[in-house]
């Protein structure tokens, strides 16, 4: 079996809440230790020749949960977009900018913006739905996120084994790899074994 070259991977960054209670802190207090983490892999990811990575931030269904909570990941959101464009990356922030739950400081970014010097094409689910996605299709045929392209790789921390609504169009072939433990816990092992994994994978795309 030939290897395959991953070259667009989603990555779903679970596990921060159980992870800052699992060392006594309050669950809010858990989303600034997945900064470093999403820095890190993206540096990994461009070493490695990835072409476009996409995190999941938070959706509009995450509105839901505490304002302490959705205030901290919020909070987090803003930071982590800023880690990620000193990196250098053609960057994408994805969700509904409408909303008043959309980080005002995140607005210049809601459409592909090169940042110092442009490269790896970097998109960031904030304020994301599926159901929002997919309701531009009835104006002109295509979804907002019409400008990221299918995912070949998602893989997820936390040890769930669900989507929760990330891009399902762009989704619809990826192939899935899940990680046991928690997202503030990532090594880079995490990352290159799931490349790994998915050079060996018989993929077919429905074929």
């Amino acid at each position: 079996m030939s290897k395959h070259i991953v070259k667009h991977i989603g990555i779903i960054p679970d596990g921060n809440r159980r992870w800052a209670a699992a060392h006594g802190m309050n669950k809010k207090d858990g989303y600034e230790y997945g900064l470093g983490p999403g820095k890190r892999l993206l540096q990994l990811a461009k070493e490695n020749g990835i072409q476009e990575i996409t995190y999941y931030g938070f959706t509009k269904d995450n509105c839901q949960r505490p304002p302490e909570q959705f205030q901290a990941f919020q909070r987090a959101c803003v930071e982590a977009v800023d880690l990620l464009s000193q990196e250098g990356a053609d960057l994408l922030v994805m969700g509904d900018s409408r909303s008043r739950f959309f980080p005002q400081e995140l607005l210049p970014y809601t459409r592909r913006t090169p940042i110092h010097g442009g490269g790896i094409r970097v998109n960031f689910l904030v304020n994301y739905g599926w159901q929002w996605d997919l309701s531009h299709i009835q104006q002109d045929g295509y979804p907002y996120s019409r400008d990221i392209s299918r995912i070949d790789l998602i893989i997820r921390w936390g040890g769930m084994r669900r989507l929760s609504g990330f891009l399902p169009i762009q989704s619809v072939y990826a192939d899935f790899y899940v990680e046991d433990h928690l997202w503030p816990e990532y090594t880079d092992s995490d990352f290159l074994n799931a490349l790994e994994w998915y050079a060996h994978q018989d993929v077919t795309r429905g074929g």
